[in-house]
């Protein structure tokens, strides 16, 4: 995957995958301290140990459909292509969460993409799953919680192609603001 927002859209959908309800997306971009950081954590079902100390290894998957599993080792390998890390915490039935380093300015760190489509995306996607994205630099912050957008909405369906477009532009618009 040529850009990291490819890799949260990936893990997002595990996430969706594992029943969770609650799906938090926290990236951090530092100019000042030349970091990227980016946290990815659900209340999903969770690994055990055992699955947690395999799945950055492209050749396990717990999918039926196909024998490799090539989402969390490529972003683990773009982590440290970039003078970077992955860490993985989860436990059963509560949860996991993913946590990628990248040093900002290295010459072989991926770009971070498009996140308005990215979110727009998993909103599309996420059935039950409530998502809170917060994307936070030196100069600001700023946070989509869908639990909020859907209170705005009054019931009309948050996945509404023109609600999805909106979620789109404003994403884009305030991660400009704040680069």
């Amino acid at each position: 995957m040529k850009e990291i927002s490819m890799h949260i859209l990936d893990i997002a959908l595990n996430s969706i995958k594992a029943e969770a309800t609650l799906l938090e997306i926290l990236i951090e971009d530092s100019i000042k301290k030349n970091r990227l950081q980016i946290s990815i954590k659900d209340n999903g079902k969770g690994m055990s140990e055992e699955v947690k100390n395999k799945v950055t290894d492209p050749f396990y998957t717990t999918r039926q459909t196909r024998k490799v599993g090539l989402g969390i080792p490529l972003l683990k390998a773009a982590c440290e292509r970039s003078n970077g890390y992955l860490s993985i915490e989860s436990k059963l039935d509560e949860g996991t969460r993913i946590f990628c380093f990248f040093e900002r300015d290295h010459i072989d760190r991926s770009p971070l993409g498009n996140m308005g489509d990215t979110i727009m995306s998993i909103i599309n996607c996420q059935g039950n799953c409530e998502l809170v994205y917060t994307y936070r630099t030196d100069r600001g912050e700023f946070t989509l919680d869908t639990r909020e957008v859907k209170n705005i909405l009054h019931g009309v369906d948050i996945r509404d192609s023109k609600i999805l477009l909106w979620i789109n532009e404003y994403i884009n618009e305030n991660m400009r603001n704040l680069s």
